[in-house]
């Protein structure tokens, strides 16, 4: 892991950029140690210098946390392949004339779950040799299919903040039953990219004996801001 610039806001927090291989990378510090690790993911093709993702991070990370994103294969500014970009036409076309997605977004989303898994590990792997930075670690992000398969199989996860999650590939679906750690799942009522009953019934698949459904009206990017305040506590809870 080799850390590109770095910068100190007012609030105190440090971000850095880093490289791992070709893989880009923010971490987020408060000077606080050890801290627990908090990945923050994005929805799949958006920045990790998306601005919400951004006040996110520097928000937790003032609370006491290590919190990291990367930009892993297909997102951000790394490469997309051909068939990624036709997928994700074919997707915002079919969406606008209010066809059936369900095929096109298995053919774009469900790839890169299996590809972006093995970077965030990777990546895991790394932040936790840095030193201040602890286990235990949690997932936070709107990425919902990443974080079900990542919380099937690293186990140093130990709780996870989901952001809606109405679009899951087949797989995910499956594998919800899987996810036994503590979670918070947050659903926007009138998403109109996700649909509701899709995100209850991904609800009500998980397997965790400890988890909390909070549901706000608005649209998809209408989350309340308090939402995060009680997602650190929901960290809090389980991570210190």
């Amino acid at each position: 892991m080799q850390f590109t610039s770095e910068q100190r806001f007012d609030d105190g927090v440090l971000q850095r950029e880093f490289t791992l291989g070709a893989t880009p990378g923010t971490l987020w510090t408060s000077g606080i140690a050890p801290a627990p690790l908090v990945l923050m993911s994005h929805n799949n093709g958006l920045p990790k210098a998306d601005p919400r993702l951004v006040a996110r991070a520097r928000y937790t990370a003032a609370r006491g946390y290590a919190v990291a994103t990367i930009d892993a294969a297909g997102c951000g500014d790394r490469p997309r392949s051909a068939a990624e970009e036709r997928a994700r036409a074919d997707l915002r076309r079919a969406m606008r004339a209010g066809e059936p997605v369900d095929e096109i977004f298995e053919s774009l989303v469900g790839p890169m779950v299996e590809k972006a898994v093995p970077e965030w590990q990777m990546t895991l792997d790394a932040l936790l040799e840095l030193p201040g930075i602890a286990g235990p670690v949690g997932y936070s992000g709107g990425w919902t299919a990443l974080g079900i398969r990542l919380a099937v199989v690293e186990p140093r996860i130990a709780a996870a903040g989901f952001f809606a999650g109405g679009f899951v590939p087949r797989a995910q679906r499956e594998e919800a039953r899987q996810v036994t750690i503590p979670l918070l799942f947050l659903l926007q009522w009138d998403d109109e990219g996700n649909p509701r009953q899709r995100a209850l019934d991904l609800f009500d698949a998980f397997g965790s004996k400890e988890k909390t459904l909070h549901a706000n009206l608005g649209g998809h990017t209408g989350t309340p801001w308090f939402e995060l305040e009680d997602g650190c506590r929901f960290l809090d809870r389980h991570l210190k």
